[in-house]
């Protein structure tokens, strides 16, 4: 795969895959039976070390088709551009506040809701209100200090501070067995981990909530 850029935000990634097409899809163009099934398998899904995939952009190439001894399908070698969400580090984002925790603030991007901005990476002094279950920025002014919520639903301007990715691919038997005994009783109360996350920061001037810096 090759990554080439594009815009902010997203790039356009070169993929290659073989792609199967059911004999009763045999009517249709070729092309467009492809493309079909390639946001099928890729549209909304996290690929490792590349980012979210949106939605195919165009086919470059198209090898020969075959059909194999007991498949009635066609198989074909696929050359193909993506679009991918992938932010680059340091650029500068705009979202909502989803929830705060403990954690940090989560926010989300509206197709995309794994992004956290952690505590030391928020304005500082920063406090969470454990009533309200919001981060709180202790603005200091001449008057004293003044608090600034971060409530859910408020814009937030945020620059990407890193990405982390986690192998969800399938185990093999040996592996999938030690892991659920593993885990065990932890799965029951444990959230999913999310295949991609942006951890951000909003701790320098004209980051934040948009309200702050609006009035």
């Amino acid at each position: 795969m090759l990554t080439v850029s594009w815009c902010a935000m997203f790039v356009l990634v070169e993929m290659v895959d073989t792609v199967r097409i059911p004999p009763w899809q045999f009517q249709r163009q070729l092309n467009e039976a492809i493309a079909e099934e390639l946001n099928k398998k890729l549209a909304n899904k996290v690929v490792y070390n590349v980012g979210l995939c949106i939605c195919l952009y165009d086919i470059t190439k198209l090898e020969d088709s075959y059909i194999f001894p007991g498949d009635g399908a066609s198989h074909t070698k696929v050359h193909f551009r993506y679009v991918v969400f992938h932010p680059f580090l340091d650029e500068i984002l705009v979202g909502k506040i989803k929830y705060c925790s403990q954690e940090g603030v989560h926010v989300s991007l509206g197709f995309f809701d794994d992004i956290i901005i952690p505590p030391e990476s928020l304005q500082q002094p920063a406090k969470f209100d454990e009533t309200e279950q919001v981060w709180v920025w202790e603005y200091e002014t001449d008057e004293g200090a003044h608090d600034l919520y971060m409530d859910q639903g408020e814009e937030i301007r945020f620059r990407v501070l890193d990405e982390l990715f986690l192998d969800t691919s399938p185990t093999g038997p040996a592996a999938a067995t030690d892991s659920a005994s593993k885990s065990g009783a932890e799965d029951s109360g444990q959230k999913k981990e999310a295949p991609y996350t942006l951890v951000g920061s909003i701790s320098e001037p004209g980051l934040g909530l948009l309200s702050w810096w609006n009035s």
